[in-house]
């Protein structure tokens, strides 16, 4: 493991208290009916990953969290879930890389993000129904399991997550790669 370097860590440092400051003044959409958003809050952590790999990523995300958390103690719940829907996402994205032995820097090319989008939004869907239906929606609402399944449909939380998670990869590669934030990125040449 190599340390991180000054500028990676004031980046990320950087990018974890944009997403704090996206939460805060929640830069999105809430669903009136569902009361689920669509928002920017975790496009920082994917951002970092493009800029420094899985680990600065996970970092920040967890940073971003925590801050959320403390910030806006009422979003703790939202904090988590965010976390947990987001990391898939990072998760499939770094696979993806070793799978194919290739760099971060090969996802300049927009149709290379496809796969791993892919991926993550599946293994997204598959982790944040259960979380959904077991977790969120029972402390959020005081609803039962049961009462959850009949009133929000898992169809709901599927489209929800898969356009979350379609925003947050390609807002953060048009970020890094189209406005060439990635001259910043450790694997720079």
């Amino acid at each position: 493991m190599k340390n991180l370097s000054t500028r990676e860590l004031v980046l990320s440092a950087a990018l974890a208290a944009i997403s704090a400051v996206t939460q805060l003044i929640h830069i999105g959409f809430q669903s009136p009916q569902w009361g689920m958003w669509i928002d920017v809050v975790s496009v920082s952590w994917i951002i970092t990953f493009f800029l420094f790999g899985i680990r600065s990523s996970l970092i920040v995300s967890l940073l971003g969290a925590l801050i959320i958390t403390l910030f806006a103690p009422d979003t703790w719940l939202g904090a988590s879930m965010k976390w947990a829907a987001t990391v898939p996402m990072l998760v499939s994205l770094s696979f993806w890389t070793l799978l194919r032995k290739k760099e971060i820097s090969d996802y300049k090319l927009i149709a290379s993000i496809t796969v791993p989008l892919i991926m993550g939004i599946l293994i997204r869907c598959l982790l944040v129904i259960p979380l959904n239906y077991f977790y969120a929606i029972p402390i959020w609402t005081g609803m039962t399991t049961a009462q959850a399944m009949a009133v929000i449909p898992w169809y709901i939380i599927v489209i929800f997550n898969g356009i979350q998670g379609i925003l947050d990869i390609v807002l953060a590669w048009i970020v890094v790669f189209r406005f060439r934030l990635d001259r910043f990125a450790s694997w720079y040449r």
